[in-house]
């Protein structure tokens, strides 16, 4: 079997047993010998779709039952696998096979400002109202941010994460009481949130989906915040006015690569000459590729994680600085790990709120990102980004004084 030829040449620590349609067992690498690690696939065709295609014909296999794991949970053989595939490809087909995607994708995706609403509405208002409920189940409590967490040595809970990676983009910022700042994609708000409450600004949070907006209303009454801080339903293109601060976590990844020249000058625009702008984005290391096709399919569609050169090419087009670039490592997937853990154990409210199939997609959607920033290619960017010389910092001794 031509499947288990190429998996052996993958696993060069550990190993598992295949099992084709036919019952016929395959050694691929060096398995444990007690209960090792079995992948048994139920259709002829699925081992050339695992092939060329692995990075959606394997999640939607799985999601139809077409192929089940035993003596190990999806995560853990997600995490075997993309340890030892490491930053190369499954083969050159399924190379080849990736490149002519993006370059189909890069052709036919425009996020046009209708289909960047509906693009949103996709992920953050599935179900519709419903919808909301799904990310009380695996979020921090607190903040309910859905970006990554910072993990420092003595970090021992989701909730404590999230508060430091939130505390740390104030200190970016460096916020002065009633100053005006814009939130670009403020999500369920506890960023906006909490810039208010630790420095006494004024915030406008923009987003494109209808349950963030209705959430974040009902929060900023609860909080007593309303008077402070104002969200809307806003497409970036569209924002007006000036600012003193502009901060953007977790959006970037949804614009498209087309977009970003409009995007920085946008933000260029409504910054003020003093101000400072802190863009936060998952990225890749390697240079840049196509979207993931399951992610594009079923998760975040016309969203892609850009490469560093991707970013800096068009602010220098704008006339920005960059002041500061961080390259957070090894937070996201013990973010991802969280929330996949939180996920599982309330998995039977999620089937609830949807069905069966929808469980297996979402853990798959975790569990795989997990093993991409922890073995793979990406990471988080932060990005400090000025108009001028006068407003930039000569250390980062401010952050962790």
């Amino acid at each position: 079997m031509i499947l288990a030829r190429v998996l052996s040449k993958i696993y060069k620590e550990d190993g598992i047993i295949l099992v084709d349609p036919k019952g016929q067992k395959y050694i691929c690498g060096n398995p444990r010998s007690e209960k090792p690690i079995t992948l048994k696939i139920f259709k002829e065709s699925l081992g050339t779709k695992l092939i060329l295609f692995p990075e959606i014909a394997f999640p939607e296999a799985y999601m139809n039952e077409e192929l089940i794991i035993e003596n190990a949970s999806l995560r853990d053989f997600i995490l075997g696998f993309v340890k030892n595939l490491g930053r190369t490809e499954v083969t050159t087909l399924s190379l080849i096979s990736k490149k002519i995607y993006g370059i189909w994708r890069t052709l036919t995706n425009f996020n046009l400002q209708g289909k960047s609403k509906k693009n949103v509405e996709h992920h953050y208002d599935v179900g519709g109202p419903k919808g909301e409920k799904l990310y009380d189940l695996f979020l921090d409590k607190n903040l309910r941010q859905y970006s990554m967490a910072m993990w420092f040595d003595d970090t021992k809970t989701l909730e404590e994460a999230q508060q430091n990676k939130v505390d740390h983009i104030i200190k970016k910022l460096d916020i002065k009481p009633g100053m005006r700042v814009l939130d670009v994609g403020c999500g369920w708000g506890g960023l906006a949130f909490e810039m208010a409450k630790q420095k006494g600004c004024e915030v406008l949070g923009i987003t494109l989906s209808d349950n963030q907006l209705d959430y974040c209303k009902k929060k900023a009454k609860e909080l007593n915040l309303d008077n402070q801080v104002k969200f809307e339903i806003m497409d970036y293109r569209n924002v007006t006015g000036t600012f003193d601060r502009c901060v953007s976590v977790g959006a970037f990844e949804h614009f498209g690569r087309k977009f970003y020249n409009i995007f920085f000058k946008k933000m260029n625009e409504v910054l003020k000459d003093d101000g400072i702008f802190l863009l936060h984005t998952i990225g890749v290391v390697d240079k840049p590729s196509p979207a993931n096709l399951f992610i594009q399919k079923y998760i975040f569609p016309g969203g892609v994680c850009p490469s560093l050169s991707q970013i800096i090419n068009p602010i220098e087009k704008t006339g920005l600085i960059v002041n500061d670039i961080e390259t957070l490592i090894r937070h996201y997937d013990k973010t991802l790990e969280s929330w996949l853990k939180r996920f599982l154990a309330n998995k039977n409210k999620v089937k609830d709120l949807f069905d069966e199939k929808f469980v297996k997609c979402y853990e798959y959607y975790m569990a795989s990102c997990e093993a991409a920033f922890k073995y793979r290619d990406l990471v988080v960017f932060q990005l400090q980004i000025v108009k001028n010389f006068n407003n930039a910092k000569r250390t980062r001794n401010y952050l962790y004084s």
